[in-house]
């Protein structure tokens, strides 16, 4: 399939049209079916990621691999499909994502020294140009748990964001303050000094994570200095989750086979649409491939 590509055509169209790929997180077959069919409907380079923690609750990165590839040619899916690994923890990881057949690794050594992050990113990307695999690394904690990757919202060394950079990755995520999950009271909201400093020294698409919670207009600021790529993945559970709770607290699931898990999980997969169709329009990037 010609559409499942890597991840830094998508970005590097993104950086020089001034707009930020959606990076959305899945979690099982009716996560992965919308994101596909919103990709589908609006013609959108969507770059699907996936979790250590999501895979090995999927079956593991055979069966994402398998499952994204074989719903694209089941559903005659042409718009351009990225398969990340998100929060890859290990070289291993990565190592096992690429052979299952993913077009796209992150290596997160933001929990090791920046020496440890700098020789395992390096190793990564070499392996990564076997499988012309593009790779995305990190400087500084991005806050927030990932995982069980718990981080406190640091801003990234600029000195440390260039020297992964000249390693020759392809897209790097730079901590700005932003966090994992639902953002705190007190929230002091992103850097942008630092986003800044960061874009210009490292010279790179950059990825917001946490997309979920940040509010519109700093999204938007973040994307005109250099964000070319927002992770989001609680703002999708969250929808998910609500659309279940209505159904069964409207007792649907007690009358005309309501229980049947097709039609438990109609409404959900229409809010993951719906949602992904919004936030799409939020950065830009509905309907551009």
């Amino acid at each position: 399939m010609e559409n499942f590509i890597n991840a830094k055509s998508l970005v590097d169209k993104a950086r020089a049209g001034k707009y930020a790929v959606a990076h959305f997180n899945i979690n099982n077959l009716e996560w992965t079916r919308s994101i596909l069919e919103v990709a589908q409907e609006t013609q959108s380079g969507i770059i699907i990621g996936v979790s250590e923690g999501a895979a090995k609750y999927m079956g593991g990165y055979h069966v994402v691999g398998n499952l994204v590839k074989s719903l694209m040619q089941d559903l005659k899916i042409t718009a351009p499909i990225a398969l990340h690994l998100d929060h890859g923890q290990s070289f291993e990881a990565c190592q096992q994502a690429l052979e299952a057949g993913f077009t796209s690794v992150m290596f997160d050594g933001s929990h090791l020294s920046f020496t440890e992050n700098l020789a395992i990113t390096k190793r990564v990307v070499e392996l990564a140009k076997k499988y012309n695999a593009s790779v995305e690394a990190e400087a500084g904690s991005i806050g927030g748990e990932e995982d069980g990757v718990v981080g406190l919202g640091e801003v990234a060394d600029p000195n440390e964001c260039k020297q992964l950079a000249d390693l020759g990755i392809d897209i790097l995520a730079a901590g700005i303050n932003n966090v994992h999950g639902p953002y705190p009271e007190g929230w002091q909201g992103l850097n942008f000094d630092s986003l800044q400093k960061i874009a210009q020294v490292s010279n790179k698409p950059l990825v917001l994570h946490g997309g979920s919670g940040i509010p519109k207009e700093q999204v938007s600021k973040a994307i005109s200095l250099g964000i070319c790529k927002v992770n989001v993945n609680t703002e999708l559970q969250e929808v998910f989750a609500a659309a279940i709770r209505e159904y069964i607290v409207a007792d649907k699931d007690k009358t005309k086979k309501g229980y049947d898990p097709r039609k438990i999980m109609r409404a959900p997969m229409d809010a993951i649409k719906n949602t992904a169709k919004e936030l799409l329009t939020e950065f830009g990037s509905l309907g551009k491939s």
